[in-house]
């Protein structure tokens, strides 16, 4: 997963649990703020009576000792007026019920108060209903939901545009100096302007790295260039001087198998050095990629070297490819080197009896060949590293194995924009799946 697409579902996640956490809330929350707003509107109401009482006196509510009552039609509001025993003593705002005489009760938040006037006590109580409070309440909490949500689109699209713009310098680093550089081609170096300290420092290393990378493989790849044509010189040499030994009339039986040995011996390491040199060309893009040629025909020629093989273990051969397939902008004398490479492992490591399928399938916008044998297969644990040069495992028990023929296969490949795939399995054979890219093969 990638790390704006983390940040975003981290973003998003979060803004979830305020929500949550705000609708299990607000409810409280809102009930307690119109508390206190009826609440304050009470003691106002309160202080104003109190204010009309200092003015006009205790008479312009209570005549003849008779208490002051008053309430609104609908009974949302009331509003008492009484004298009380002079030891009484109330200043509260609480919740309270009140029976009314049709029999009905209803509940209200309460304001009482005790006050004096001329030597007398009297209790003020001012109540508003409880569903006056609910009724608001609930158009609040809809209002408080709507802005809460209003925030939380405002601060993901914030964290979204702000995550794009900080990641931004991170995402120009991979794409420019990972995913755009193509080993061992790698480009010029070129600064991520950025004013993230982090990635400052992340794009120097990565250029350094690279810089370190390059450097020993173009040391590498020089050094097996010029020591394998420096080795071709002195073993020419020494098989000529062995040819001419052979040419003496006084050489004896047992000095004629040596000689014999020392040229199998030269012969192989000629072998390796011409592979070298044909992996480093290779490398170093000392090819053309001019020829055009039908996969059939490319196919039958590489039958046509090695059937001799095939017949010797009596292994069946099988072709299964489109006709009208033709490989363009491709070199034929490298892929006919990769399917011989990949044809000729298929019987080395093959049984008597075998079979080798070679199928081809367009998918999509690529063409997958595939080429499928029964043989002794591959350790799931070497499967990796079978394209590493000069790593031999267990199977390769034929000495003329030197650990390059699939190494070969895979410069060829990617020197051809040719993917790879290997499927294998011990002792029920493998399959090497080359999958071409539109551009290399036209259907006719």
């Amino acid at each position: 997963m990638r790390l704006r697409t983390k940040l975003t579902l981290f973003n998003a996640i979060s803004k979830l649990v305020i929500v949550i956490l705000f609708v299990l809330l607000v409810p409280v929350l809102i009930r307690n703020i119109s508390s206190n707003y009826v609440d304050s509107k009470l003691n106002k109401q309160k202080n104003k009576l109190l204010q009309i009482v200092q003015t006009h006196g205790i008479q312009a509510y209570i005549e003849n000792g008779e208490g002051y009552g008053s309430y609104l039609p609908l009974k949302e509001e009331y509003i008492s007026l009484e004298e009380v025993d002079p030891n009484y003593f109330s200043d509260t705002i609480k919740r309270g019920r009140r029976l009314f005489s049709e029999g009905d009760t209803l509940q209200y938040r309460i304001l009482s108060h005790t006050f004096k006037v001329k030597g007398k006590n009297y209790l003020l109580e001012i109540g508003k209903s409880v569903d006056t409070l609910d009724e608001t309440s609930a158009p609040l909490q809809n209002i408080a939901f709507q802005v809460l949500l209003g925030m939380i689109l405002l601060t993901i699209l914030a964290d979204q545009f702000y995550s794009n713009y900080v990641l931004k310098p991170l995402r120009l680093i991979i794409k420019t100096k990972l995913v755009a550089q193509k080993f061992p081609n790698f480009h010029s170096y070129h600064k991520v302007r950025t004013t993230t300290t982090d990635f400052e420092y992340l794009d120097i290393s990565i250029h350094k790295m690279i810089e370190t990378i390059a450097d020993k493989f173009h040391k590498e790849r020089e050094f097996i260039s010029n020591a394998s044509h420096e080795l071709m010189t002195p073993i020419s040499i020494l098989q000529s001087k062995i040819e001419n030994m052979f040419e003496e009339e006084d050489i004896n039986d047992e000095l004629k198998g040596r000689l014999l040995e020392m040229q199998k011996i030269l012969n192989r390491l000629k072998s390796i050095t011409k592979t070298l040199l044909l992996i480093s060309q290779i490398e170093n893009e000392q090819f053309l990629k001019e020829d055009k040629v039908p996969l059939t025909e490319l196919l039958q020629d590489v039958y046509d070297e090695i059937s001799i093989r095939l017949q010797e273990k009596n292994i069946a051969y099988d072709i299964s490819i489109p006709d009208n397939w033709n490989l363009v902008n491709v070199n034929k004398f490298l892929l006919f080197n990769l399917f011989f490479n990949l044809i000729n492992n298929a019987i080395k490591y093959n049984r008597e009896g075998g079979y080798i399928k070679i199928t081809g399938v367009a998918v999509h916008n690529n063409f997958i060949v595939s080429i499928t044998d029964n043989g002794i297969g591959i350790n799931a644990d070497a499967l990796p590293f079978i394209f590493n040069r000069f790593k031999k495992f267990r199977q390769s028990l034929q000495q003329d194995s030197f650990g390059l023929g699939l190494p070969i296969v895979k410069s060829i490949a990617t020197f051809h924009n040719i993917d790879i795939e290997v499927v294998s399995e011990k002792d029920l054979g493998s399959t090497f799946k080359l999958i071409f890219p539109a551009t290399l093969i036209v259907v006719s």
